[in-house]
């Protein structure tokens, strides 16, 4: 029985998602950004969210982690953190007039990569891209 013409559906989707990963991981960089500092700061304006916790599932990054990129983020002058006085083990997270400003220009380069994939697709084959991909999700979460 001769074999698929095509490699499986897993491994295609696998390294497709990579190279698109690597490229928006490029995109953010251009800006000085990275996929660690977008998902946090676009996390903290869309969200509203205030402590680590929250943000850590928002995120959905472990707390260890996340407190190396808001390390990261606080010595870059992005983020403020400081403790809830209504409870002191947890810390609030702000963004900075400097986080704001990362985040304009990192939302502008993720805008201008979403356009990036967008091309040649109609909103038809979007759509049903969409479709697919929400179909294999369903698929693997049985």
């Amino acid at each position: 029985m001769p074999g698929p013409t095509h490699p499986p559906l897993g491994l295609h989707l696998g390294r497709t998602a990579r190279s698109v990963g690597r490229a928006f991981d490029n995109a953010l960089a251009e800006v000085g950004g990275s996929m660690p500092a977008w998902l946090i700061l676009i996390s903290l304006k869309s969200h509203q969210l205030g402590n680590q916790r929250e943000l850590a599932d928002a995120v959905g990054i472990r707390g260890a982690t996340l407190t190396h990129h808001l390390n990261a983020m606080e010595a870059d002058g992005l983020v403020t953190r400081r403790r809830d006085p209504a409870n002191r083990r947890i810390h609030q997270v702000e963004l900075t007039e400097k986080g704001e400003a990362a985040f304009d220009a990192m939302r502008g380069a993720a805008m201008a990569f979403d356009q990036r994939l967008h091309r040649g697709l109609s909103e038809e084959e979007t759509a049903a891209f969409e479709r697919v991909l929400d179909k294999l999700q369903d698929n693997i979460s049985d």
